[in-house]
């Protein structure tokens, strides 16, 4: 996430009554002391409300994120997401995955003036530009590889993965100059979900999640957020939305590099091709008939390149592409 306000925080400031009930449950939950002193709407989320809170009192000061929901959809299942969410955090306190410290979780919002969860903020930003591209999607999968590698006791395993799109839910895009191209791609998970070995999940895993700190050989993975969706599923699925996403940012190119880059890290695969490219498309298949829906934070953190018809094109390439590695 990076400072700043945009649509969805507009207004959030420290004495908004919208979110008053809001604030008294954060510092009824400070130390002894402290209370808030500043409120930064966070950009580059769509989902949620995210406000930055700088906190002080008799200590050394400090920040806390806040995360809400306020659009009617996200309300709606607010206790289930956010619920989840808190349990995550829980579970990777002491693993070593560079995820927030829960601090609370008021799901059902019966202190705050919408669903709400409090954890810590997490150093770094997103990283989002041409720059460092290769070595940005290295980490990006050796990251992946760590969190699919965690041992989680079945009692605390999440929820199987839901699938986001279905054969008869897939709109080709208006402008499609290869129509076949996407119903080839539709006809690929016509089919039953394959075998998979399941592991632990982000299964929103992609560049606008993660946070880095500094530049070339310095460069680090410092966070890793919004964990909302966290399922149990194939670790190929994983793999599939990271790709999506960054060949919709850099290319069809960035997208295929990325499973290479896991195999090498260490992380398993599909080693059946069919296999493999069912979970790329259902993923890539869930963005049609555009990727509009992604490009909204992207623009908020200053990329405005990734038009409807370049994000488009990039989708029609990645499937191309898709199909001449594993079809």
């Amino acid at each position: 996430m990076a400072e700043g306000g945009s649509a969805d925080v507009a207004g959030a400031g420290l004495d908004d009554q919208r979110w008053s009930n809001t604030r008294a449950w954060v510092e009824k939950g400070l130390r002894e002391g402290d209370r808030i002193r500043a409120v930064v709407p966070l950009r580059g989320g769509w989902t949620s409300q995210m406000r930055r809170l700088d906190i002080e009192g008799n200590g050394e000061p400090y920040s806390l994120v806040l995360r809400s929901f306020v659009k009617p959809f996200f309300v709606k299942h607010a206790q289930g997401l956010l619920t989840r969410e808190a349990d995550v955090l829980r579970l990777l306190a002491n693993t070593c995955v560079p995820a927030a410290g829960l601090h609370g979780v008021d799901e059902r919002a019966e202190h705050c003036d919408h669903p709400s969860l409090l954890m810590s903020l997490l150093p770094g930003s997103v990283r989002l530009g041409e720059e460092d591209v290769e070595q940005r999607t290295e980490l990006l999968a050796r990251q992946l590889v760590g969190i699919h590698g965690l041992l989680v006791p079945a009692q605390a395993r999440p929820r199987t993965y839901q699938a986001w799109t279905a054969p008869e839910r897939v709109q080709l895009p208006e402008t499609t100059q290869r129509p076949e191209l996407w119903r080839r791609a539709v006809d690929v998970i016509r089919r039953p979900p394959p075998p998979y070995r399941p592991c632990f999940l982000h299964r929103d895993f992609h560049p606008g999640n993660v946070l880095f700190t500094g530049r070339g050989a310095d460069l680090v993975i410092t966070g890793v957020v919004d964990w909302v969706e966290t399922s149990w599923g194939p670790p190929d699925l994983d793999v599939a939305h990271c790709a999506t996403a960054l060949a919709l940012l850099h290319g069809a190119h960035a997208g295929m590099r990325l499973a290479d880059d896991y195999l090498a890290a260490g992380g398993v695969l599909s080693q059946d091709p069919t296999t493999h490219l069912y979970w790329r498309l259902l993923d890539a298949l869930a963005f049609a008939p555009d990727a509009e829906k992604v490009a909204v934070p992207w623009r908020e953190l200053g990329r405005h390149d990734p038009t409807s018809a370049v994000l488009t094109h990039r989708l029609e390439d990645y499937l191309m592409e898709l199909f001449d590695h594993y079809g």
